[in-house]
């Protein structure tokens, strides 16, 4: 679910004084009374404006017209199809996938066509998503200005200190024993609100639509495994953050930041090798006319590719996908089972094309110096605010310079709150960061000669994951990390017309 808290005061920023601390208490005195209001304010207003983009993608998803510009894109791919004409041999391995399974897509038929008949399916899988998406949105809306107005966060603290106290005598030196308790019990409230969520979603909208294939035991399972290893590396994670805070002094930022980088670094090697392999079966591909062709486009630009593998997606769901994970000379390929059986050799050679151009064209370093700056950021503008007292008060905490609040609380209410509105506005401009970069690696797989597969391969993922194909302008720009399917088709054709 939500955060807790949502953005809140803006006075704070015209105060900062780089090197110096705020102090909220001797520079805004009524910040105490109403920093809880503006809070609210702040999150109901959040809440407004995604509501209303909420339902313009609503309304687009009533329309009952194919979307003219999809159409006109599409058809062009089409007419392109028929002009080149069906090469000898091609995708054999493809079309002998899955001979038992009956394809939701006919590669050998026009791709408008079978758009047109998955339009009223798609448009009603959307409303269902948007619909439920909106009722979350009021639910976290409702959750966040209850737990604020009574006091939710002092009263788990206060209820932490307390089990430390009765069952293990633990004091105010105990400081981080007493934080990873009260984790512990906000991560239980979570799961348990955001549990009924979660299961209608999985169970209801991806049932209905033919996506889920998971069972209630394999949910459940994935529930329980991932609570455990959320202990088992959040849990020291935590208290060495927590730790270095502490022990930092007035430079603790550095150290935090420092430790974070190399945290990143170590779980981007880790999760995909060993944690992902908890839940998913990962099988090298047989040596296959593909195999030999995913190599060669690797080693056509450079790509250090060590192993490839197919995973089973097709095990919690039908929808498709291809990631590639691993540092140095040891990069590594993984294609969901469901885009093999979805698209053919072609089309999996472009949409592979398309991710080593993210490689290529250094977006996977950019996200990383982003990412790794944006803390740096991030917890430089904490150590400005953590050692005020102002925001601890205002939000039902005791504090002061003899009794200085708890770290965890100190980062929790900073993050939730003053830094809440920098967040919004660094998360929608990396949305557009992000789409640009999808733009570019599009070019960078046409560039290879493996546009039109590109074009034809987007197609069919977005037939067979029911796609929204005239998604609202608005809502798109503002939530989509990847540009619409149609923005995508014209951008390519506009390429393809420029290089003639």
């Amino acid at each position: 679910m939500a955060d807790m808290f949502s953005l809140p005061w803006k006075p704070l920023y015209s105060q900062i004084d780089m090197g110096e601390s705020i102090d909220l208490d001797s520079t805004n005195t009524a910040f105490e009374t109403y920093a809880v209001a503006l809070t609210i304010f702040f999150t109901v207003s959040v809440f407004a404006f995604e509501h209303f983009l909420d339902h313009r993608q609503a309304k687009a998803y009533k329309g009952t017209t194919f979307p003219q510009e999809l159409e006109l894109a599409v058809s062009k791919i089409d007419d392109g199809k028929k002009r080149k004409g069906r090469k000898d041999g091609e995708s054999k391995s493809s079309e002998s996938k899955s001979e038992s399974k009956e394809e939701v897509v006919d590669k050998d038929q026009p791709i408008l066509p079978q758009l047109r008949d998955k339009f009223t399916k798609s448009q009603v899988y959307g409303t269902d998503k948007i619909n439920f998406q909106m009722v979350c949105a009021g639910y976290n809306l409702v959750e966040t200005v209850v737990f604020l107005m009574l006091g939710f966060m002092p009263y788990a603290w206060d209820m932490s200190v307390d089990i430390g106290e009765t069952y293990f005598s633990w004091t105010k030196e105990d400081e981080i024993k007493i934080s990873l308790v009260f984790l512990a019990l906000t991560t239980v409230i979570g799961i348990v609100t955001g549990l009924p969520f979660e299961l209608y979603s999985t169970f209801n909208i991806e049932k209905k639509h033919g996506f889920n294939k998971q069972t209630l035991r394999l949910f459940f399972t994935d529930k329980v495994k991932s609570t455990i290893l959320t202990v088992l590396i959040g849990g020291p994670f935590v208290a060495a953050l927590l730790k270095l805070i502490k022990w930092g002094g007035d430079y603790f930022y550095l150290y935090v930041w420092a430790f974070m980088f190399v945290f990143s670094v170590v779980m981007m090697t880790l999760v995909p090798v060993f944690i992902m392999p908890l839940f998913n079966k990962y099988e090298t591909l047989p040596d296959s006319e593909l195999k030999t062709r995913i190599y060669a486009l690797a080693e056509k630009i450079n790509y250090p590719l060590n192993k490839l593998f197919v995973m089973d997606g097709s095990k919690r769901s039908s929808h498709s996908n291809a990631f590639m994970f691993g540092f140095g000379n040891n990069k590594r390929i993984v294609l969901f089972d469901t885009l093999m059986e979805q698209v053919e050799d072609d089309e999996i050679l472009a949409i592979l094309g398309h991710e080593l151009g993210h490689w290529k064209l250094g977006h996977t370093l950019a996200n990383l110096v982003v990412t790794q700056t944006y803390m740096g950021a991030a917890f430089y503008s904490f150590s400005l605010c953590y050692n005020s007292t102002g925001l601890y008060r205002a939000f039902g905490f005791t504090a002061g310079t003899e009794n200085p609040v708890a770290s965890i609380i100190a980062l929790l209410l900073f993050f939730q709150t003053i830094w809440a509105p920098v967040d919004k506005i660094l998360s929608f401009a990396t949305t557009l960061f992000s789409r640009y970069n999808e733009f570019q690696a599009d070019e960078f797989s046409a560039s290879l000669g493996m546009s039109a597969e590109l074009q034809t391969g987007l197609c069919k993922i977005s037939l067979e994951n029911l796609g929204a194909m005239c998604p609202d302008p608005l809502y798109a720009v503002y939530h989509y990390s990847h540009p619409p399917l149609v923005e995508r088709l014209s951008a390519m054709r506009e390429s393809e017309k420029k290089s003639i």
